[in-house]
């Protein structure tokens, strides 16, 4: 073969190394172009910064400070209102309560003040603060004084126990209040939802319920939610203030200035610290209660030959507490135990399990075997006394009829079963007696007579009496082939 037939590749093959690699460029500049584009889109979407009004701001929130006039009787209200939601279990008069209450502006006050180095604002929040939890504690005490509840509510249980959730409600919600104010404008609807979520106003009814009623455990558990509610929403604030780089409050003095700063700074970090433990110690009990609540539901609830009744967690003792209704054996427990340490979270905690001997399920089948004989026994001897019955019954029958037999003439008609026709033929018939008797008129002659008693139905009127009679007279007559027969109505 020549030269000149053979194919030439390489120039072939250079070209779409080339194309390739164009190619590769092209997709790599587009990629470049589409994520440049998603992050001004995205940056666009969520800064907030250029639509913030500084000075309108913190005009806002130091006009919301102040407590005294409108503003006290406003509280005063809402805590009425909420304590009666509170007491009725109406979640919607709560939510009434949550709209109206002023609480919010000290709180936002505590965390721009501390953002912005403004102490005297700072002194204003705290003791307009104070003033309003006091004043809200005494309004609830007296609501709950004057009418105590019959017994607690679903709502009032739901604020002395926070969990996790209550944290991140209230520090979102902050936020979401915080940025709101910040906008040009007011957004109110954000401001109301805001007030529904982090719900100041029903821990300070609840405290207010545990004064009244000596109960220090519901006080703790409501004023720590409030707590929680308030450091959170503080907190949000300031971060948001930060990040928009709200200006720093100058004083004339540099020490001063300086000092302010350095107290700012400080406050801003005792602020954080019991905000951060705070949050830290409800995640992780939080996580004890969910791997408790697995634990219960997977190894003891699923399993049906045990007879769970209820258990308690107590993260504080690192305890679990579980009650059975039957008893529990050494290889049951052991299995609970070892199942337990499946659990990073409690696998630690000290198991105590109860049961209850006296309901053990085999003595309880042993009941159940001895109550079904108990049973059959019982029917045979009502079996056994009923044949004697029937056969007492056939006894007493065949004795009457020997009776009637010796003491009747020999065409005489059974009394039994001429009193049985009778009741038959006459349903109204109460009363029946037969005899034959001796009557003398001349006390020389001695004559033989058939005499019949009967009783008939009080309700039944005189008139039909009569018509019955007559009918009973006649029909006995025939059944006993008499002429004569004396038929007495007696009472």
């Amino acid at each position: 073969m020549s030269e000149e037939s053979k194919f030439n590749f390489s120039e072939e093959e250079t070209n779409q190394d080339k194309a390739v690699e164009q190619s590769k460029e092209a997709v790599k500049k587009d990629a470049k172009g589409l994520f440049q584009s998603i992050k001004t889109f995205m940056v666009e979407l969520l800064d907030f910064r250029h639509d913030t009004d500084r000075d309108a701001t913190i005009d806002a929130i130091k006009g919301d400070i102040a407590f005294k006039g409108a503003t006290a009787w406003i509280l005063i209200c809402s805590i009425f209102v909420a304590s009666v939601g509170l007491n009725a279990n109406s979640t919607a008069v709560v939510i009434g309560a949550m709209l109206i209450s002023p609480l919010m502006g000290p709180i936002l006050g505590i965390g721009m003040s501390i953002a912005i180095n403004d102490i005297d604002t700072l002194k204003k929040s705290l003791i307009n603060l104070a003033t309003m939890i006091v004043l809200s504690l005494l309004t609830a005490f007296l609501f709950f004084w004057l009418f105590p509840l019959s017994e607690e509510t679903s709502e009032l249980l739901g604020r002395t126990k926070p969990d996790i959730r209550d944290v991140l409600i209230a520090f979102f919600g902050g936020l979401a209040l915080i940025i709101a104010r910040t906008k040009k404008g007011t957004i109110a609807s954000v401001i109301f939802g805001v007030a529904i979520a982090t719900a100041l106003m029903p821990p300070l009814c609840t405290a207010g319920y545990g004064l009244a009623e000596g109960n220090w455990a519901f006080f703790r558990g409501a004023m720590y939610l409030f707590t929680i509610n308030t450091m959170f929403i503080a907190l949000a604030t300031f971060i948001v203030l930060k990040l928009l780089r709200f200006p720093m409050l100058k004083y004339a003095n540099s020490k001063k200035r300086k000092r302010t700063a350095q107290l700012a700074s400080l406050l801003a970090i005792i602020v954080m610290i019991p905000a951060v433990l705070t949050f830290l110690d409800v995640l992780k009990d939080s996580g004890y209660q969910i791997d408790y609540n697995n634990f219960v539901k997977d190894e003891i609830k699923s399993n049906h030959e045990l007879w769970f009744q209820n258990g308690t967690l107590n993260t504080s003792d690192e305890k679990i507490t579980l009650y059975f209704n039957g008893e529990i054996t050494n290889a049951t427990e052991a299995d609970l135990r070892n199942e337990l340490k499946r659990y990073d979270k409690i696998k630690e905690f000290d198991l105590e399990i109860n049961g209850n001997k006296n309901r053990s399920i085999d003595k309880i089948s042993d009941a159940y075997d001895r109550a079904i004989k108990e049973l059959d026994q019982k029917d045979n001897i009502i079996s056994g006394l009923q044949k004697q019955i029937v056969g007492l019954q056939v006894e007493v029958t065949e004795l009457n009829k020997k009776i009637e037999s010796n003491v009747s003439q020999k065409n005489s008609v059974s009394f039994t079963n001429l009193s049985r026709d009778a009741k038959v033929r006459f349903s109204d018939l109460q009363y029946f007696s037969y005899a034959k008797m001796l009557e003398s008129k001349d006390f020389i002659k001695i004559d033989t007579i058939a005499v019949a008693h009967i009783k008939w139905r009080k309700s039944l009127k005189d008139s039909l009496v009569l018509i019955k009679q007559k009918e009973l007279s006649k029909w006995l007559k025939q059944k006993l082939k008499l002429d004569t027969l004396v038929v007495k109505k007696v009472d």
